[in-house]
């Protein structure tokens, strides 16, 4: 049975809103990732990728997100009627082989005051379910080798190391990017979804101020 490209649509989670991407939200997530650390790691190419102002981070929008082969999305806290959103970051859910139900969550930065909290693992949990409950069978997810910081996040999550692939792209400053791989199967989503709610449930710290 093949699996079925899930309509856009928000997903709502604790402390997290996800809404499709829309270009009148770039202004916004350039102001919460267009910064040196976030692209320190290996987003948009690494360091030589961040753009230089928001005319420069919109073309670079234009051309990152998987606008045409999946769902982008922005991350925000939920809006509350005393309390506007404010813009957190992104990911996406792309990639989608619905013949062979395989899926890719990546895409994602966020605003370097809400690393470390429990904002990926609750960004993670909603698009993991919207994947293997639209019939997906295997979700990928990758970061550059050399990013210990996104590697340990993703393994914290419960996703399999599966292997390295060497030169994989090519990095904006012409170097080779090698690309660590991990995935999450639908048979191990149920232990997956469990430790990701266990994780948010004894995680009481509220997210910062902005």
């Amino acid at each position: 049975m093949n699996a079925r490209v899930p309509e856009p649509q928000t997903l709502t989670g604790r402390s997290v809103a996800l809404t499709p991407l829309i270009r009148a939200d770039l202004p916004e997530l350039h102001a919460a990732i267009a910064h040196p650390e976030v692209f320190a790691g290996g987003y948009g190419g690494g360091p030589a990728g961040l753009p230089t102002d928001l005319a420069a981070f919109l073309a670079f929008a234009e051309s990152y997100y998987p606008w045409t082969t999946g769902i982008p999305f922005l991350v925000s806290t939920v809006p509350m009627p005393e309390a506007p959103r404010v813009v957190l970051g992104t990911t996406s859910l792309a990639d989608l082989d619905v013949t062979n139900r395989g899926a890719h969550i990546g895409w994602t930065a966020y605003d370097p005051r809400v690393w470390a909290t429990s904002v990926n693992i609750e960004s993670k949990l909603l698009v993991l379910g919207l994947a293997f409950s639209h019939g997906f069978d295997r979700v990928k997810l990758q970061a550059d080798a050399q990013n210990a910081r996104s590697r340990a996040a993703i393994t914290k999550l419960g996703a399999v190391f599966e292997g390295v692939l060497r030169h994989d792209r090519v990095r904006a400053d012409g170097s080779w990017r090698d690309t660590a791989v991990y995935s999450i199967l639908s048979e191990e989503w149920p232990e997956v979804r469990a430790g990701l709610d266990r994780r948010l449930a004894v995680d009481t710290r509220p997210l910062p101020v902005f």
